[in-house]
């Protein structure tokens, strides 16, 4: 019988992938495209639901615990990147001013990666707390087809609403206003950027729910595991217990 204290391949998999995407997608957000008629995104959209997707994964097959453990990583992972980006770009180039377009991918902004960090530490553990609480609710009611579904859904739902309510106006109109004297952004124009992050990323996840379900049914018969969080707690910062 395993310990409870060791993982599985697959659930190291699926840990290596969720911080990749977290790291990838800070990367990706210094381009801005065009998504379609005057609606743009930034390229950080291509990956950052990716995340979501996999933190919804290991929430139904590992339970909260191990997604727990998950998130902490990523922020980890995340904070490290932007430490290392950091001290990299005090280093003095080797040919003066050659380094302009590397500081522009690796430069973040103090502000924006405090907010990053905070609003992706609380949307995903409010992802994987409704996902958790979702399941225990749905246990025993077959379907699981359209239970899944709900729960994905709406736990990214959840998550991304969190994430964007906290990451647009700390990181552009409180921090701004706190350190340069003005929002960089007008009102509208964040409250619309707020709208279109959630509901463009609570529609990837749709898109892709046909995929997410298959691989989550692969993964729990592989793995020989469905586990439900009773009796859990679900302090964020009880780590120790996997």
């Amino acid at each position: 019988m395993k310990s409870r204290k060791q993982v599985s391949v697959s659930f190291m998999i699926a840990g290596i992938l969720f911080c990749t995407c977290l790291v990838a997608s800070n990367l990706l957000e210094t381009k801005v495209f065009r998504a379609w008629g005057p609606i743009t995104l930034t390229c950080g959209f291509l990956v950052f639901p990716i995340s979501y997707i996999l933190n919804d994964v290991i929430a139904e097959v590992w339970g909260y615990r191990k997604a727990r453990l998950t998130i902490w990583l990523g922020f980890i992972m995340n904070f490290f990147v932007v430490i290392l980006g950091g001290i990299a770009c005090s280093l003095p180039a080797a040919v003066e001013g050659s380094d302009e377009a590397f500081k522009q991918v690796f430069a973040f902004a103090p502000q924006v990666a405090i907010a990053s960090l905070l609003a992706f530490i609380i949307g995903s553990f409010l992802n994987a707390l409704v996902m958790s609480k979702m399941k225990m609710a749905d246990r025993n009611k077959g379907h699981f087809d359209y239970h899944f579904s709900m729960r994905a859904i709406l736990s990214t739902l959840a998550g991304e609403s969190a994430d964007s309510l906290i990451f647009f106006p700390l990181a552009f109109y409180i921090f701004p206003y706190i350190f340069m004297g003005k929002p960089q952004l007008p009102l509208e124009i964040m409250l619309q950027l707020m709208l279109t992050q959630v509901v463009a990323k609570t529609l990837y996840e749709i898109l892709v729910l046909p995929i997410t379900i298959q691989v989550v049914k692969f993964v729990k018969q592989f793995e020989g595991e469905d586990v439900y969080d009773d009796g859990i707690s679900y302090n964020a910062f009880n780590i120790k217990e996997l």
